[in-house]
């Protein structure tokens, strides 16, 4: 996204008309160049955000686009270009138009788009932008209405009304970074029938942690091969079934460590390993330290 060393003098917001229920917020320069440099955040930060509604003659054309600039569609529809490559927005698409990717859009005049919308930069918003599973042949990600989505974009406009204080500044810049991590996780679930198999595989799970379950055996409840069923989770989650199954292992065996005086001998039979010595290897594949040291660390 070629991010620069130094912010952007003058953030690229588009001209539209602002009417009274829509609002528009741009960061003061002076406090960007604070943002710029403080600890919390430098890596990361917004530059102007806002909320469109009904945003009727709303266009832009950006040649050389200096900032990152994220919209989230809530309802009716745009027209975008970007880099040539034509799109159409709609209600539930989220947008990422990077620094340097010249673009252009228009609201459609018979069913204006809304929008919550954020520019920012930082070192790290190639990194987020990443993360969020954007790139060059991934210019929108379709998440459908997402109230918890609108939720993050309305703590950026809380900072309204306060003077532009610096701490509320800091706030939001963090309130960014959390807006921008829970995406993969709505994005895992924005398709119903894809999420109510994955509750229903995790919840047998959690039942049959005493089991040695196979891949398999996980597989068929799904109704799938091995292979497609293991390639398919991966895609929802990012992790293996199994590894995800023992780790719920792993978490009750913390719970047991934690609140009971078993030994990890029973710990391990009840969750299905008659060989303590492998499970304890494993336990401390994930956990970083063996059972022994993990119920003698003092926590609070």
């Amino acid at each position: 996204m070629n991010d620069r060393a130094h912010p952007p003098q003058i953030t690229q917001t588009s001209q539209w008309p602002v009417p009274a229920d829509s609002v528009r917020y741009v960061v003061p320069e002076p406090i960007v160049r604070l943002l710029a440099s403080h600890p919390l955040t430098r890596e990361l930060y917004p530059l102007a955000f806002g909320h469109y509604r009904r945003a009727a003659g709303h266009h832009m054309h950006r040649e050389h686009h200096r900032d990152n600039l994220l919209i989230y569609c809530t309802d009716g529809k745009a027209f975008l270009n970007v880099a040539g490559e034509p799109y159409t927005v709609e209600a539930g698409d989220l947008v990422l138009l990077p620094a340097g990717a010249s673009h252009r859009y228009t609201a459609d005049p018979d069913n204006p788009w809304s929008i919550h919308w954020v520019h920012f930069t930082g070192p790290q918003a190639q990194a987020f932008g990443d993360y969020m599973g954007f790139d060059d042949g991934t210019r929108i990600r379709r998440l459908g209405r997402q109230p918890r989505l609108l939720v993050d974009f309305n703590g950026l406009l809380s900072v309204r009304e306060t003077g532009f204080r610096t701490r509320g500044l800091v706030h939001a810049s963090n309130r960014l970074r959390q807006l921008m991590t829970a995406i993969p996780l709505i994005a895992d679930e924005t398709g119903p029938a894809r999420q109510a198999e994955l509750d229903t595989l995790h919840n047998y799970m959690r039942e049959n942690l005493e089991k040695r379950l196979t891949l398999g055996q996980l597989a068929e409840l799904s109704g799938l091969s091995p292979a497609h069923f293991a390639t398919r989770y991966r895609e929802q989650t990012g992790t293996s079934p199994i590894q995800h199954f023992l780790h719920l292992k792993v978490e009750r065996a913390c719970q047991l460590l934690d609140t009971t005086s078993q030994s990890f001998a029973d710990i391990s039979r009840q969750l299905g390993y008659d060989d303590a010595y492998y499970f304890s290897r494993l336990f401390k594949k994930v956990m970083g330290k063996s059972p022994s040291d993990y119920r003698h660390t003092a926590r609070h």
